[in-house]
């Protein structure tokens, strides 16, 4: 996805700018090949040593037609400030010299011993992104989900752009549709720190098992810092309480088939009038298999399976729907 601006950049470039040798960069290929949102997702050094500090505008100026001889009222939009806050997610990977030894890469055996720790890290991350809130857990970042909790009919609300599936009950999932950009949703980092996944070899330990027996090995400290920065919220909408139970007669059912098109149609169109930005939607497995179901009948003309590079790619009105495992198909319907 194309970025804006020289600061606007994915976890990717970031890895590719601050490491010549290739280590970082392969640690986040294993994570874009468990979750691809980290392909998309722009990130942004912060304006402050704990997260980014963004002015959002609350509502516009008025404005009036004048006759001659006759002046106008002054107004001013209106502004607010918003503090997010990042989080600092760590880990340290261990593994026993002798067993890393063995093969005689030793680099190569740690680092595929470390992706179980690079997977639960990425998990973390993307499940966070999505539910954290530092109301409950103040040491993580505020996600979307408490952002975008309560619908509403009110147009300068967040609320106003989650979209109601109908469903009821804990079996509900959400579909995301975002647009990244510095001046609607990023990643940020704190400001002169590092961007992404930090990996630090720490090289030979001496470590302790659980009976508190020594033994010589080999340890890596890894750590992320980041938050999340909505500077607008017109660009992220919702679509909440679709009930995964009922995604098989969304499928099957001629009348129903059609559901999930028609909500994906309204989120879409969501976003302010005019708008030329590049969306993603995001699902979870499930949702994302029914929507391939629904690519293949020739109805649906809108949803589409590509070839892009040989990998298959599901586009509804060309904007991309990818797969996020940290979406949740247990969340309670929001109202």
């Amino acid at each position: 996805m194309a970025t804006k601006g020289s600061l606007v950049l994915t976890y990717a470039d970031w890895a590719k700018r601050l490491d010549p040798n290739g280590a970082i960069d392969a640690i986040v290929e294993i994570l874009n090949d468990s979750n691809p949102i980290l392909e998309d997702a722009m990130v942004m050094e912060g304006n402050l040593p704990t997260g980014h500090r963004t002015t959002v505008r609350d509502g516009l100026p008025s404005v009036a037609w004048r006759q001659l001889n006759y002046g106008v009222p002054t107004s001013k939009g209106k502004t607010r400030q918003v503090t997010d806050t990042c989080g600092m997610l760590e880990t340290y990977a261990e593994v026993d010299k002798s067993l890393a030894d063995l093969n005689g890469n030793t680099s190569a055996f740690r680092l595929s011993e470390d992706k179980a720790f690079l997977e639960a890290m990425n998990q973390e991350m993307v499940s966070t992104l999505f539910y954290g809130s530092t109301k409950t857990d103040p040491e993580k970042f505020m996600g979307l989900a408490p952002r975008y909790n309560v619908i509403s009919t009110d147009p300068l609300n967040s609320g106003s752009n989650i979209i109601d599936a109908g469903g009821s009950g804990a079996d509900n999932a959400s579909i995301w549709l975002m647009t990244w950009g510095d001046e609607t949703a990023h990643m940020t980092f704190p400001k002169g720190q590092t961007a992404g996944l930090q990996q630090s070899d720490l090289g030979e330990q001496t470590l302790e098992d659980a009976a508190g027996g020594k033994y010589q090995g080999y340890r890596t400290h890894y750590k992320w810092d980041a938050g999340f920065v909505l500077r607008d919220w017109r660009y992220v909408v919702r679509i909440a309480n679709i009930d995964v139970s009922d995604l098989a007669t969304f499928g099957a059912a001629t009348d129903n088939s059609a559901a999930l098109i028609r909500l994906m149609i309204q989120a879409v169109n969501k976003r302010p009038t005019g708008t030329t930005k590049a969306s993603v939607f995001y699902v979870s497995k499930t949702v994302k298999t029914w929507l391939d179901i629904m690519a293949m009948e020739k109805a649906n003309v809108n949803l589409s399976i590509d070839m892009v590079e040989g990998k298959p790619i599901t586009r509804f009105l060309g904007h991309p729907v990818r797969v996020c495992d940290g979406l949740l198909e247990t969340e309670a319907a929001v109202s």
